[in-house]
Parts: structure tokens; C-alpha cells; sequence
């Protein structure tokens, strides 16, 4: 299991992250979740105080953008072998937990303008 990106300091220690990322685990692999891939489990979390829609359109964005981006559907093993261009992904649609984009073709378009700066040997996700 990979760990989970936190924004704040609702698990104080590793063994209380650990016990929550198992308890979402579990309740959530055998039903499939709302969106999972061929092998891969996604999952976006917030607070009760978090709009559920807006989550879920984030997970939508974020499994969209990486969908397109590699045109064909999102694989575990894709994903640990292209980690930069995974986490220039998770950058344009959230920063330290504030959602700034939930349109995958407006993070598609920001990549593609992102990487146009960058000289070729610096281009991971546009190849």
C-alpha cells in the first residue's frame, strides 16, 4: 500500500495514519469504490466539513487527466515508473490540500503550457 498525502495534522503520528488508511481499505476494496482502475485503488478523502461532490469531482479530474494523458487506462505500474509526471498531475489540481482545478481538460491544457517551457530532457508526461 502506498502512503497518503496529508495536508494538516489530523493523524499525529504513523501508526494512526497507518490504522486510518486501513480502515478506508477495507471498507472500500471489496465494494470496488466509486472509482478504481485495472489495478489501483484512488482515493481522495477530506473532512466532514468537505463538499463530497467536489471530492468526487477531483478524483474524476485526477483519473481523467492521467487517463488521457497516457491514452489508455491508469496502471499501477505506470504510475511508480512515471511518479514525476503523476505528481505534476496531483500539482495542478491540488495545492496543500486546496483544490485549485476539477476540469481535467484545464489540467491537461496547464501541463501541456508547463512543459512547453521546459527544454526536451525535462518533458515527462507529454512525450
Amino acid at each position: 500500500m502506498v502512503n497518503f498525502q496529508y495536508y494538516d495534522g489530523t493523524f499525529p503520528t504513523a501508526k494512526e495514519q497507518a490504522a486510518f488508511e486501513r480502515s478506508v481499505f477495507s471498507k472500500t476494496h471489496r465494494a470496488g469504490g466509486e472509482r478504481s482502475s485495472v489495478d489501483l485503488c484512488v482515493y481522495v478523502v477530506g473532512g466532514c466539513q468537505e463538499n463530497e461532490l467536489m471530492l468526487s469531482a477531483v478524483l474524476a479530474c485526477l483519473l481523467d487527466t492521467l487517463g488521457h494523458l497516457l491514452r489508455k487506462e491508469v496502471e499501477k505500474r505506470w504510475l511508480l515508473d512515471n511518479m514525476e509526471g503523476t505528481f505534476l498531475v496531483v500539482d495542478e489540481i491540488v495545492d496543500r490540500g486546496v483544490i485549485l482545478e476539477s476540469d481535467p481538460q484545464q489540467v491537461i491544457q496547464r501541463l501541456s503550457l508547463r512543459v512547453d517551457d521546459n527544454p526536451p530532457s525535462e518533458q515527462s508526461m507529454s512525450q
